[in-house]
């Protein structure tokens, strides 16, 4: 080999080392992203930013780096979920005992009406999801918490359930087959955990022996839209907001919100978004981005620095 040759590889791995993801991280208009990992790959399954009338779908994207992502099309549809005529996003998925559940809200459900949470397993997490139930899981305004926005999780043995929009958010425990909630220790099926500022896109997570509560506020139509967060000792509260750590920066985009983390390979944590990119004014003209999430000393989480970069591959070993 020539020694130009060598300089010109040298080069390429040198270029390849440190490509980054590169905000937006997948083409097209998506908004709610999921994070997750299943199979040794990171998954997110993000909302298909339309009209109401043509989220009838939900795409799902895989990547062993968080750099290059692959597309897979309509792991759930309103083929699959006869109840769903609508509005089918903010999907949230989980693995167990083999199988792939996917929560999802549909119809924009008002009082009266059919729809609200629902529930699709599959055996694969690109799916093809099938609905579970046949009806929702979730149809009734609890608490004046619209059925929307679920992050589900695990804390011990037990499995969550967290929603709700109309700036109210509801907290419920989930039967382990996932057909139903069950009651807590007082009997009731619901408890309210609304924190100050709340508007929706709740998500809870544990980091260093604490429960971490984050939730989006704002309006998610304007530049209004960011990310707060608090940490509390129990998953009913109090919580107390404790900051912001994701906001509009006019030179990128505005709109930042209805995030999901990620606690990747060599204890990296990531935050992944949607936001609405400089210039764009269409009220479903969103993106999904990822970005470097850090903690200060204290537990507290640094303000995230929104970038046009993205991040660097972070390969599952």
């Amino acid at each position: 080999m020539k020694f130009s040759s060598l300089l010109g590889l040298a080069a390429f791995c040198t270029l390849a080392a440190t490509a980054m993801a590169k905000n937006p991280i997948i083409s097209g208009w998506y908004a709610d992203p999921e994070v997750a990992v299943f199979d040794k790959e990171y998954w997110i399954y993000p909302t298909y930013s339309a009209e109401y009338e043509k989220q009838t779908f939900l795409d799902a994207f895989s990547s062993k780096d968080l750099v290059n992502w692959t597309k897979h099309e309509r792991v759930i549809d309103n083929d699959a979920v006869k109840w769903a005529k609508r509005a089918m996003w903010a999907p949230c998925v989980v693995e167990k005992g083999g199988k792939y559940y996917i929560f999802f809200a549909a119809n924009d459900v008002h009082e009266g009406e059919i729809g609200g949470i629902g529930v699709g397993v599959s055996d694969k997490p690109g799916g093809p999801f099938k609905d579970l139930l046949g009806k929702p899981l979730i149809n009734d305004i609890v608490n004046g918490a619209q059925p929307i926005d679920q992050a589900v999780f695990k804390d011990g043995n037990q499995w969550y359930i967290i929603y709700g929009g109309w700036k109210h958010c509801n907290l419920a425990k989930l039967k382990s087959d996932f057909t139903a909630l069950e009651p807590f220790e007082d009997g009731k099926l619901y408890k309210e955990v609304t924190p100050e500022g709340y508007t929706e896109g709740p998500l809870i997570f544990k980091h260093g022996g604490k429960y971490y509560f984050m939730w989006s506020e704002g309006g998610w139509g304007d530049a209004s839209y960011q990310v707060a967060y608090a940490i509390g000792d129990s998953l009913e509260g109090p919580w107390k907001r404790i900051g912001t750590i994701i906001e509009r920066n006019p030179e990128i985009a505005t709109s930042a919100g209805h995030h999901s983390v990620l606690k990747a390979a060599n204890n990296q944590w990531y935050i992944v978004y949607h936001r609405r990119p400089k210039g764009e004014t269409g009220r479903d003209s969103r993106e999904i981005a990822i970005d470097k999430m850090e903690f200060n000393a204290d537990g507290t989480i640094k303000p995230v620095i929104m970038t046009t970069e993205g991040v660097k591959p972070n390969p599952i070993k």
